[in-house]
């Protein structure tokens, strides 16, 4: 692909990740220039204006994002514009270095002290289709609400940047793309901070050509063999991967055809599904203005036999201001106990009042079913080893089945990339 510096027939065009002109901060501390992903406590504006308190007017991330908790505000268009002002004062004043054809190797310190390794580059929205069953080398793993879409689609049209939060998961059980790099020598290291509101820490280094050349041989390997290959599963921010996708088709149909456009390509951190330090957190469900006991009775009435308490099939437990428990669902038809609560919630609030938001922590969301008028439903955990598997047999996983960790582990905005 002669495009973006990579030559044609490129090692890399079979791995589908490529090295990427990426762009640092010069001198910003990057300790306020990082922020997490926009979509991390959506319903806990506290979290966000505290971020706001610690960045004030400093150079930082925290003014290239439109935080989702912010979402629906009456001036959403005059923050995104914005948004678009400020990435292009922050180029047009040389904020940024560029790291021409690169990678990043990434340290990810958590908040429980274990470090998830990483590797930031590009891929090829022409390889990444989010419809349950495709055949393509990116997949969603979680269906797509496609009405989440615009919001993410305004904030990238006509943007002259991107930040990712895209995480992709590679199943690479012997380790053989992003592990080896750990006793690698030679790579620079571009940043060492700690992260805000106790994020944790990160560290970054860039790989040298022979580096990346290696990694692309292993991914190539990884996905060697089969007919439909599945090199990539979507972790996290499939609906900002989604809303690129259909940016980048819109910008395709308007221009002269071959011609290959910056849109095409998507910055992403990829992350080893069997890495030890990763962990998948359930994404529990809150809702709000709704009569809590009205809900659960309504829920022990959808599912012939289910009961309050401990049993066989599917438990999820409960938060509300009168109190807490848990609900069983015996036999149930779905294979995971998202889905088996998803489907409920979906039909009760096509019919009822109330708003439901999914939320990262089980304390977070313990804390917010304890306000009156809410009502939280605490999920268990899916195993690692069902994701890959699940996805390729049955197209997607139920809506938001699990998180990549909790919520302060989340990938941090660090890394740009020039779109315009």
């Amino acid at each position: 692909m002669e495009a973006f510096g990579l030559k044609e027939d490129t090692l890399f065009d079979t791995a589908g990740f490529y090295p990427a002109d990426i762009l640092l901060p010069r001198t910003a501390d990057m300790t306020t220039w990082a922020v997490i992903a926009c979509d991390q406590f959506t319903s806990q504006p506290e979290y966000w204006q505290a971020v706001e308190e610690a960045v004030g007017d400093r150079p930082s991330a925290l003014h290239l994002i439109l935080p989702e908790a912010r979402l629906g505000e009456a001036d959403e268009a005059g923050e995104i514009s914005a948004i678009h002002t400020a990435m292009a004062s922050y180029l047009d004043s040389d904020v940024f270095r560029t790291l021409p054809r690169s990678m990043v190797y990434v340290r990810r310190t958590q908040t429980n002290g274990r470090v998830r390794q990483g590797l930031v580059g590009m891929v090829d929205l022409e390889q990444y289709d989010f419809t349950p069953g495709s055949g393509a080398l990116i997949r969603a793993t979680e269906g797509t609400v496609l009405s989440r879409i615009p919001p993410r689609m305004a904030v990238r049209r006509g943007a002259p940047l991107e930040l990712p939060h895209v995480m992709l998961l590679i199943d690479d059980p012997k380790r053989t793309v992003i592990e080896p790099l750990e006793t690698e020598e030679g790579m620079e290291t571009l940043y060492d901070f700690d992260l805000l509101q106790g994020g944790g820490h990160l560290h970054g280094s860039r790989l040298t050509q022979a580096q990346m050349e290696q990694v692309a041989r292993a991914l190539a390997h990884l996905g060697g063999g089969e007919e439909h290959p599945m090199l990539f599963a979507v972790g996290d921010g499939n609906h900002s991967l989604a809303a690129a996708k259909a940016c980048y088709e819109e910008r395709k149909a308007a221009a002269p055809e071959g011609a290959v456009l910056p849109e095409r390509f998507a910055l992403v951190e990829v992350v080893n599904c069997h890495d030890m330090a990763l962990t998948f957190e359930p994404i529990h469900r809150c809702l709000f203005g709704v009569e809590p006991e009205a809900v659960l009775s309504a829920l022990l009435a959808y599912y012939p036999g289910a009961h309050m308490g401990e049993g066989e099939g599917h438990t999820f437990s409960f938060t509300w201001s009168g109190g807490s428990g848990t609900v069983t669902v015996p036999a149930p038809r779905a294979h995971l106990a998202v889905g088996t609560l998803q489907t409920f919630l979906d039909d009760y609030l096509a019919s009822h009042a109330g708003r439901l938001d999914y939320i990262h922590g089980e304390d977070a969301a313990r804390s917010l079913g304890r306000r009156s008028g809410n009502l939280a439903f605490c999920l268990p955990a899916m195993e690692k080893a069902q994701l890959f598997p699940t996805v390729m047999a049955d197209g997607v996983l139920p809506r938001k089945a699990f998180s990549m960790g909790e919520a302060r582990d989340k990938r941090y905005y660090v890394e740009a990339r020039r779109l315009r």
